[in-house]
């Protein structure tokens, strides 16, 4: 077993999901409060009974303008970390890449290539859409959960999205406001760290953004070697999604699955992904690699940006993967 993943045992014993909210006050999360949050957290019908958008409805032509005036450098950098092609402990569904020889007329030569990726889970980088997940037989905005045996979902796909994402993108780097180079394996990110992020930082958090938090496991992976995030990941406590709704964010984003694990909420492996996808109607992006335009956003003292992404158009798709391009 990693080492790297052993030393991370301790700190998990200690996850508490207890912390200030932006208002102050103590809150613990338990299973009774994510499901009171699926709720009182609820954007179903704020857009009407048969909106597919959820908070990408918050991305508004005049955010579309206020995010392309971000752009004063020029400088753009991927947030994408290069697709996995070998089975590792985060990895157990490789990337596939195979070549072919695609003929010619003798006086050229063609060469093509193969593609095949079971996207989600924790190493490759992509977009999980509404149609993903669902609770108590339910979608977001009350739409029938989606069955596998069904064949393509009728509702929430990822073509619904087909048209692209345009607008700001905030980064939040957890790891610089505690001064490490990552975070260990297991730990917590509470409201009081974003808060406090934001303050140092010195913007806030605005309606129709998308915020990228920032961890560090892909610093941690490549010092350390890969390890199994399902067993142990940092990430965000279930304490911070009334944070983001509060916010009203278009889209959560991080270098795992968002999700702290162990969550800490008895009965909900990952309450994150539950109140973001189906309550709020929030898409994700999991797996983001934030080391570059956490360097850049360093380099400029800059931490918003114009973020663009282009999901595959895939038919009743329940996500894609995924390069999303932050420029400054």
């Amino acid at each position: 077993m990693n080492r790297f993943f052993l030393s991370s045992l301790a700190a998990i014993v200690l996850i508490a999901i207890s912390c200030s909210t932006p208002g102050g006050s103590a809150e613990t999360v338990d299973a009774a409060k994510v499901k009171a949050w699926m709720d009182e957290l609820s954007n179903w019908g704020r857009w009407g009974e048969n909106d597919e958008l959820g908070t990408i409805n918050l991305i508004t032509p005049e955010k579309r303008k206020q995010a392309a005036g971000l752009v004063r450098a020029g400088i753009s950098v991927s947030l994408s970390h290069n697709l996995l092609v070998q089975v590792a402990p985060d990895n157990p569904a490789p990337f596939e890449h195979t070549f072919m020889e695609m003929g010619g007329d003798g006086t050229s030569f063609f060469v093509g290539d193969h593609y095949g990726v079971n996207y989600h889970g924790h190493a490759h980088t992509h977009m999980d859409s509404l149609t993903h997940m669902s609770y108590n037989g339910k979608m977001y905005n009350g739409y029938p959960q989606h069955k596998a045996e069904n064949g393509p979902a009728p509702k929430l796909a990822i073509t619904t999205l087909k048209d692209g994402i345009f607008t700001k993108g905030i980064l939040m780097d957890i790891p610089r406001l505690k001064g490490v180079d990552y975070l260990e394996p297991g730990t917590a990110i509470y409201p009081e760290d974003l808060t406090a992020w934001e303050k140092q930082a010195g913007f806030k958090v605005e309606p129709g953004d998308i915020v990228f938090i920032r961890t560090g496991r892909w610093k941690a992976r490549a010092e350390n070697g890969p390890w199994d995030t399902t067993g142990a990941s940092s990430g965000l406590s279930a304490s911070c999604v009334k944070w983001f709704h509060d916010r009203d964010i278009a889209i959560i984003g991080s270098d795992d699955s968002a999700d702290l694990l162990p969550s800490g909420v008895d009965g909900f492996v990952q309450p994150v992904h539950l109140l973001f996808l189906v309550a709020m109607g929030t898409p994700i992006f999991d797996n983001m690699d934030l080391e570059a335009v956490a360097e850049e956003a360093a380099r400029q003292n800059r931490w918003e940006f114009l973020l663009t992404a282009a999901p595959l158009a895939v038919e009743g798709g329940t996500g894609s993967p995924l390069n999303p391009i932050a420029t400054f």
